[in-house]
């Protein structure tokens, strides 16, 4: 693509748009205030728990498991390849290894990912009672959430 021809579908772009270029970025929508609701925070905290447990029990770590004709492992194999003096044993066995270690992180970032959810609705949940019991009309009544909003207007 030539230089000019990028400058063009740029201007073309910008037109489209209506008020100027805007490269990796989103407007913000809402106004850019970002709201998590409880419910929000268990849904995926439930989801990467629910994904971990079904990796942890489906996913081959290792080679381990055997194939639909019950005849060994990915790791049996390698090692059969490799003892012909194959060089697919070695590589198989490399391919292993490396899916071992990707399965692995994937469910360690499940578990962070889970854990850290439900630890930040239990904080948050502590810090709402904290601020219900400190944010009191004179009557000792809960003040409204619609009256709190106001402030931050």
């Amino acid at each position: 693509m030539a230089w000019d021809e990028w400058e063009q579908l740029k201007g073309e772009a910008a037109q489209r748009r209506g008020a100027g270029m805007q490269l990796n970025q989103a407007p913000p929508a809402g106004g850019g205030d970002l709201i998590v609701r409880q419910d929000d925070l268990g849904a995926v905290g439930h989801e990467a728990f629910s994904l971990h447990t079904r990796l942890g029990k489906q996913v081959d770590i290792a080679g381990a498991g055997a194939d639909e004709h019950g005849s060994g492992t990915t790791m049996q194999a390698a090692a059969e390849l490799k003892s012909h003096h194959f060089g697919a044993g070695g590589e198989l066995e490399t391919t292993v290894e490396l899916w071992t270690s990707q399965v692995k992180s994937v469910l360690q970032a499940c578990a962070h990912i889970s854990n850290h959810l439900d630890y930040s609705k239990r904080l948050h949940s502590h810090d709402d009672a904290k601020i219900a019991a400190e944010v009191r009309n004179r009557d000792g009544s809960a003040v409204s959430v619609s009256s709190l909003d106001g402030y931050f207007k």
